[in-house]
């Protein structure tokens, strides 16, 4: 990608990302534009806004003029030009070496759009208020945004070339049950009962904690009142927590010297589990999934570690995220959490979410946000102002649910209830079809008010550190999981790199090259390792695992490309592999369901994936609406042979491969 931008309905240039390449092609082309007219050259900010201002124009003209606009562009000089809108903002993705299509382009757009409603929740609803969260006038703050979203598009784009888990968007666990067990019951007792039990916790409550090595995760756990996290907000704090603290590479090296000497078989080298954490008469059992790690593997994870000695250990101040919520009366989409990250060591990180003391305040704005939003829409579309209680039916209980919050908060109070006043004396007078524009706006004003409630709440830095844990309390939680996990980390940083492998797959599948098996329902993905920077791998040496990788890569954005046009199944040979993807529904028990038409997505719509609008939740939705009375899963499985193994003989591994795959998935993420 070289370039990403974000515009408003002015044009005026709201975020953007460039490449150096790119940027520089830019200073040129308009230090020679200022030339030819001699004037003083601007910043290169405003250099962006008056090189893309006749492009963003057009688009949003004719958004305005007839509701459509282009999707794609390729200029002379074959630039490929993503365009999409949400609201009133405009984004725009550039790529000019071929390296990417319109899929990726238009992927990182929605991504994108993911990480802004991470950031920010509920003001996302009101335009004017995220231009001021996009564009500070403060310089030195608008850089600091820009920073942060450059960096997190800068990680996603590199994880999604590199990683498995990113490429499908699911989570992809460390397997070895034992450990996982009790880093789960460890996090229960020892973290977040004796966090919540504080003095020192600010009022705040730890809902959800988990371990993460490098991008998979360890163990996660959830406390008992606590809403599930969805899968793609798993997936988006993974994103953040390496973009906080991302894997080193000199460390990466260090390890990954050894392991092309390493002997790779079905046993599995563990250290005991550390005092306190193993059970009576518990042993660490070999897993089939694991391959063997010698005592000279652990020896280079724990001399790079001493190099690392000065690595920072965590960050005092939580970052605010907003997740998806449904608590057991309410919903909210974007609760406001306190994200606490924490490294351990380099490539391990504790992360504790927390419940913020005024969240419930959150649910109201979002009950009465949800409202307005509805009766917006139907007033958008002519309903006449007489009709009030037609086009919203419940006016009455938001009429005393609105009076009852207005009572309730406290801050920009005054310009909340004018603008409610306002629309009352619109909404509830005598009918008057002349002044629909009027209630439409007044209804609006209501809207942008309680989302600058919701932004002082939520979004304004708190004042003191007697807002969210104290640093004595997070310190002594580092340390304490640090002791409890210091006879692992080293086992876990080479096991992170060798978590699944094949070689306990060849047995009973000869030809197998490679497999991806996702639990869509839970987001859960297992696959074996590539590890293509190593000299020599289960896959071979040098080229060969590239191109294997690349093979990969191509199958999973092939499948994709057909799952958009309604097809579950494909299957087809490449060369001299044999390449297939399918995509099926079971219930509970395992029981296979019918295949069903599946809807045909337009090419400009969000591409499939979860960071990019959770499409395999939508299509679980879509497939439940037959099966009410049924709990419906959904699994993916791509797989890759060698091409001289027969048709039928691929098909039926790829059904006793998922037969020996569902097991595994099914250990509970709690």
């Amino acid at each position: 990608m070289k370039c990403l931008l974000i515009a408003s309905e002015s044009a005026q240039v709201l975020f953007y990302w460039t490449d150096q390449e790119f940027e520089a092609n830019l200073r040129q082309r308009f230090e020679n534009l200022v030339e030819q007219h001699r004037e003083r050259s601007p910043a290169f900010e405003d250099s962006i806004n008056t090189l893309f201002a006749p492009f963003l124009i057009s688009c949003i003209t004719l958004n305005e003029k007839i509701s459509d606009t282009y999707t794609s562009v390729v200029s002379e000089n074959n630039y490929l030009f993503i365009v999409h809108q949400f609201g009133e903002c405009t984004y725009v993705a550039v790529n000019g070496d071929g390296s990417e299509n319109e899929d990726d382009l238009r992927r990182k757009i929605f991504v994108l759009k993911k990480i802004i409603d991470v950031c920010f929740g509920l003001v996302t609803l009101d335009t004017n208020i995220l231009k001021k969260k996009l564009r500070p006038q403060d310089t030195e703050q608008r850089c600091k945004v820009w920073k942060m979203l450059q960096n997190m598009l800068i990680t996603y784009s590199h994880l999604r070339e590199e990683d498995q888990s990113f490429l499908v968007e699911a989570v992809e666990r460390l397997i070895h049950p034992q450990l996982c067990e009790q880093c789960i019951e460890f996090l229960d007792r020892q973290v977040v009962q004796q966090v919540n039990s504080s003095m020192e916790r600010a009022n705040e409550e730890v809902v959800h904690t988990f371990i993460l090595v490098h991008t998979k995760l360890l163990a996660f756990f959830s406390s008992r009142n606590a809403s599930s996290l969805r899968p793609s907000d798993l997936l988006s704090l993974i994103l953040i927590a390496q973009d906080m603290y991302p894997s080193d590479s000199n460390l990466e090296a260090l390890i990954v010297k050894d392991l092309e000497n390493t002997p790779v078989t079905e046993e599995v080298y563990a250290p005991e589990l550390s005092s306190g954490a193993q059970r009576e008469g518990e042993s660490v059992e070999s897993s089939s999934y694991m391959s063997q790690f010698t005592g000279s593997v652990v020896q280079v994870a724990e001399d790079s570690l001493q190099a690392f000695e000065s690595f920072p250990s965590g960050s005092s101040v939580p970052k605010r995220v907003f997740l998806d919520a449904n608590l057991k009366d309410n919903y909210c989409p974007m609760m406001p959490h306190n994200m606490y990250c924490m490294s351990l060591w380099p490539g391990i990180s504790l992360v504790l979410l927390t419940k913020v003391p005024s969240s419930h305040i959150a649910v109201s704005l979002y009950q009465l946000l949800d409202a307005f939003t509805v009766l917006e829409a139907k007033l958008s579309d002519g309903q006449e102002l007489g009709y009030t209680s037609r086009i919203y039916p419940n006016m009455p209980d938001l009429r005393q649910r609105m009076d009852k919050f207005i009572k309730a908060v406290g801050v920009l109070k005054r310009q909340l209830q004018s603008a409610w006043v306002d629309f009352k004396n619109k909404a509830f007078s005598k009918p008057d079809t002349g002044k629909s524009q009027e209630l439409l706006q007044a209804c609006r004003n209501v809207k942008s008010q309680l989302c600058l409630v919701y932004q002082q709440y939520f979004l304004m830095k708190p004042a003191g550190d007697s807002q969210h844990l104290s640093v004595n309390l997070q310190t002594k939680t580092l340390k304490i999981v640090q002791e409890k996990l210091m006879d692992w980390k080293d086992f876990l940083l080479v096991k992170s790199k060798r978590n699944t492998t094949m070689i306990s797959y060849l047995r009973d599948f000869p030809g197998l090259i490679h497999f991806i098996y996702v639990d869509r329902t839970v987001g859960q993905m297992i696959a074996p390792s590539l590890n293509v920077s190593e000299k020599s791998t289960e896959l071979g040496k040098g080229p060969l695992a590239s191109f294997i990788k690349s093979k990969v890569w191509s199958l999973v954005g092939m499948g994709r490309r057909y799952l958009q046009k309604g097809y579950t199944t494909l299957t087809f040979r490449d060369g001299d592999y044999y390449c297939c993807y399918f995509l099926w529904f079971e219930n509970e028990s395992g029981y296979k369901l019918p295949v069903i038409e599946l809807p045909v997505l337009s090419d400009d719509s969000a591409p499939i994936g979860m960071l990019t609008g959770d499409y395999y939740r939508k299509l679980l939705r879509y497939y439940a609406k037959n099966h009410s009375l049924e709990v419906i899963k959904c699994f993916e499985l791509l797989t890759i042979h060698l091409g001289v193994i027969p048709t039928e003989f691929v098909v039926q591994q790829c059904s006793d491969l998922i037969r020996k795959l569902w097991e595994p998935s099914r250990i509970p993420l709690l």
